[in-house]
């Protein structure tokens, strides 16, 4: 079955994509959630129409994202959290900590763009995916300090 994703969606697509997904996840998961459409003959024209218009502002935002890649490469974000005196630290750290110590650097990130590969538990530092734009992404480095 093929859709026109209507959102990003992780794993499978970004939005205006069309994409081939099995029937029983295209009529029971992505189109009910508004998440994607039903990719016959006219919804492709009126995409391919509006894919064309928006083609110039696709650029511009491009190049925001690129500009912010740029900043977010160069940048150290320091989380400071409860640990034991053996280095591990009581919970984790999340992409929505992440995120909160990136605007405290004065940028602002959408906590879901951020992924943090391994569940972070111990003091140190690590590097978090930021997916800004499906053709740019940075890399932020965070540091875990003891409280």
């Amino acid at each position: 079955m093929e859709v026109i994703l209507k959102e990003d969606v992780q794993n499978l697509g970004f939005k205006d994509e069309i994409v081939v997904v099995k029937d029983g996840y295209g009529r029971n998961y992505l189109i009910p959630q508004k998440k994607a459409i039903l990719a016959t003959p006219s919804a492709k024209k009126v995409l391919a129409e509006n894919l064309k218009q928006r083609a110039h502002k696709l650029a511009k935002i491009k190049a925001e994202a690129e500009e912010l890649a740029a900043k977010l490469n160069e940048l150290t974000v320091t989380i400071v959290a409860k640990a034991s005196e053996s280095g591990k630290i009581f919970g984790s750290i999340t992409s929505i900590q992440v995120a909160e110590a990136i605007e405290k650097a004065g940028l602002t990130v959408d906590r879901k763009a951020i992924s943090v590969k391994n569940a972070v538990k111990e003091l140190g530092s690590f590097k978090a995916q930021i997916k800004l734009h499906k053709e740019v992404s940075a890399e932020v480095t965070v540091e875990v300090v003891a409280e």
